[in-house]
């Protein structure tokens, strides 16, 4: 649980203190799931979740799921398997397919962040998980390479919600001194997913059909689901709850915005109308719902500036961008890279292991180091730096050495020196922004790290691939985009730096607002007057 801001102890404002009991938060049976939902077992609900949200991505990687192209050799062809054998993909279209779920995500993710100022963030998780269940389950009765496709596309919009509000979560209900390990934890997910879904597809895919592992992973997610709609909801630090009278705080924060304006002897009408432009100047009045949509948009474009002017948050995420440019394409492209390379006949299963311990253990040990030396923004990017650096450096001369088990050996050495990066890394897309940027922070830095990093370069490998057909000097030629990566970050150590997570939110407006960020350290039962999410533009 993070600390509470200084002033939490301060009366309420004068406003406050007049009776509007519509505006009660509710207290009903519904709290008694608070002494069973208890903050470790919301991280280890969120880990699960993560973990088949990687396994998803792993396993459409796998051998024993994406398959291989049919070949002929001395008169002799030899039928295709898996995804690429089934419906005739070349690699680039092969390629493309790894990342056309990351069209959904990239497009849905700013959506998500957004609605969270609007409607509760825990029920915006059990949305996603609903959509990404049922295209999962599409996925398995695709019939050509766009159907696949478009399916794909949809988990990504089921997939978005998750990554965005997830982390914000446990950021909250993580104990002070252990932060960093929660956020470890929680990310090491990824790497394991992944490795746990290389396995999983490759079992699934060689004893049964590519398309029966997208049916059970849906099967395995549709209660995670069903349980962001029927769990009593949760509110992040920064937002103010959100009750079932929405109708009466739009009315009252559309008088009250007005009522501001004018006493400063502005009109927020005239600006929304030079700002978007006016096409209903003779209409006698604006809609409430197209002011409400006026009103969020400008936030938006408010809020997306704050972010893309703090330098902070710039350099990390262009670190990011580098570093998962390599991630993503070892994630799809490794276990075909190692049976050529050392005609690994079990691939999947090598890569896949390396890369679930290495994972966890890298992902784990980097939280634990940063909150052991001070869990800062200066040291973070101190970490990500160094470690990216010797990680680096241990992969590439790993893809050097031509025996296969010297390979294994240094290369497991380096992955578990860039997992040690994924708790650092996001927690300085959560403390180098105010408490309700963080959504939005989470969601950008998805967006960016994936539409110019693990979405290129799975196509681009495979172009490389095609002209070279060496997947050696491929895999070299990849591995040294890591040492850019370090570059990067390690300008960040130079940057001057503030935790903003004990900063006011700009909509916390009294001390139950406050205390409501804290919904499974203690129970607010007290009843007062809400601020609106909404009432201010």
């Amino acid at each position: 649980m993070g600390p509470q801001p200084e002033h939490e102890g301060k009366p309420a404002s004068s406003s406050s203190s007049q009776p509007q009991p519509s505006l009660e938060p509710a207290v009903d049976a519904n709290s008694t799931s608070t002494s069973w939902f208890t903050p470790k077992r919301l991280l280890a609900i969120f880990c699960v979740i993560n973990l088949l949200n990687y396994l998803d991505r792993g396993a459409i990687a796998s051998n024993g799921v994406n398959g291989s192209q049919g070949t002929c050799k001395d008169g002799i062809c030899k039928a295709g398997t898996g995804i690429q054998g089934d419906f005739k993909l070349n690699n680039f279209e092969d390629g493309v397919l790894s990342s056309a779920f990351m069209v959904g995500l990239l497009v849905a993710s700013p959506i998500f962040a957004s609605l969270a100022k609007s409607v509760n963030p825990f029920r915006l998780i059990g949305v996603g998980l609903s959509v990404w269940t049922l295209a999962t389950f599409c996925c398995g009765f695709s019939f050509n390479f766009w159907s696949i496709s478009v399916s794909r596309m949809l988990v990504g919009v089921g997939e978005a919600s998750f990554i965005s509000l997830a982390a914000p979560f446990i950021d909250d209900n993580a104990p002070v001194s252990q932060k960093t390990v929660w956020l470890g934890t929680f990310y090491m997910c990824i790497p394991a997913g992944y490795a746990v879904g290389y396995i999983y597809g490759g079992l699934v895919g060689s004893h049964f059909s590519w398309r029966w592992a997208f049916w059970v992973e849906a099967v395995l997610m549709f209660p995670f689901a069903i349980f962001g709609f029927f769990m009593k909801p949760l509110q992040l630090k920064g937002f103010a709850p959100a009750d079932s009278e929405k109708k009466l705080k739009l009315e009252t924060a559309v008088s009250e915005t007005q009522d501001v304006n004018a006493s400063n002897g502005k009109d927020e009408t005239l600006s929304l109308k030079a700002e978007f432009g006016d096409k209903s100047a003779h209409e006698p009045s604006r809609s409430k719902y197209e002011t409400t949509i006026l009103c969020q948009f400008s936030r938006f474009l408010q809020d997306m500036k704050e972010l893309l002017l703090d330098k902070v948050f710039v350099v990390n995420v262009l670190g990011y961008i580098v570093y998962n440019f390599v991630i993503g394409a070892y994630s799809y492209w490794g276990p075909k890279a190692g049976y050529s390379i050392y005609n690994m006949a079990n691939a999947d299963m090598m890569f896949g292991g390396i890369t679930v311990v290495c994972g966890i253990l890298g992902s784990l040990g980097g939280g634990f180091l940063l909150d052991f030396v001070n869990s800062t923004i200066s040291n973070a990017f101190k970490l990500l730096s160094l470690a990216t650096l010797a990680g680096g450096a241990c992969c590439f001369g790993a893809f050097l050495l031509r025996s296969e088990y010297g390979f294994l050996a240094l290369f497991a050495v380096g992955e578990l020196l860039v997992f040690a990066t994924q708790a650092p890394v996001n927690y300085v897309c959560l403390h180098c922004v105010k408490p309700s940027l963080r959504p939005l922070s989470m969601a950008m830095s998805t967006v960016a790290i994936h539409i110019f990093g693990d979405v290129p370069s799975s196509p681009l490998v495979g172009v490389v691939q095609d002209k070279i057909n060496n997947w050696r000097t491929t895999a070299l030629i990849l591995t040294s985009i890591f040492f850019p990566a370090a570059a990067i970050w390690f300008i960040g150590i130079f940057l001057h730096s503030v935790d903003r997570y004990n900063e006011d939110s700009e909509h916390e407006g009294s001390s139950v607002e406050r205390t409501n960020t804290a919904p499974l350290v203690e129970e607010n039962t007290a009843k007062t007057p809400i601020s609106g999410q909404t009432q201010e533009c």
